[in-house]
């Protein structure tokens, strides 16, 4: 089993001015494991086929994680941004299945 440490972004809706909410992309760093390491190529609408993995990492979660899991956007895999597609709560670890790259917004400050 391949060990994992990396980054994972949570977006965190923040109220802006009074009325108006925003969502802030917060990133932290998490220990893990890679338990499922699996790629694959999805034929897509445009010329080349889209790169697309199908991995699990159990991340050791910290207090922030195990409240904010719903908020998880993306992880930082190989270099690269990766949709967290589901998230399964094993106490006290959390299993990410990840897929697609994310193409989602971007980091406003990084703890």
């Amino acid at each position: 089993m391949a060990k994992f440490y990396g980054k994972i972004g949570f977006a965190i809706t923040d109220e802006q001015k009074p009325g108006v909410w925003k969502e802030v992309v917060t990133e932290k760093y998490y220990f893990g494991d890679v338990s499922k390491n699996i790629k694959r190529y999805q034929t897509g609408d445009g010329l080349n086929d889209d790169l697309d993995i199908v991995n699990q990492i159990a991340i050791v979660a910290d207090p922030f994680a195990n409240e904010n899991f719903r908020t998880m956007r993306y992880i930082e895999f190989m270099g690269a941004k990766w949709k967290i597609n589901s998230v399964e709560v094993q106490h006290p670890r959390l299993i990410l299945s990840i897929g697609g790259v994310y193409n989602g917004g971007q980091k406003n400050w990084v703890t």
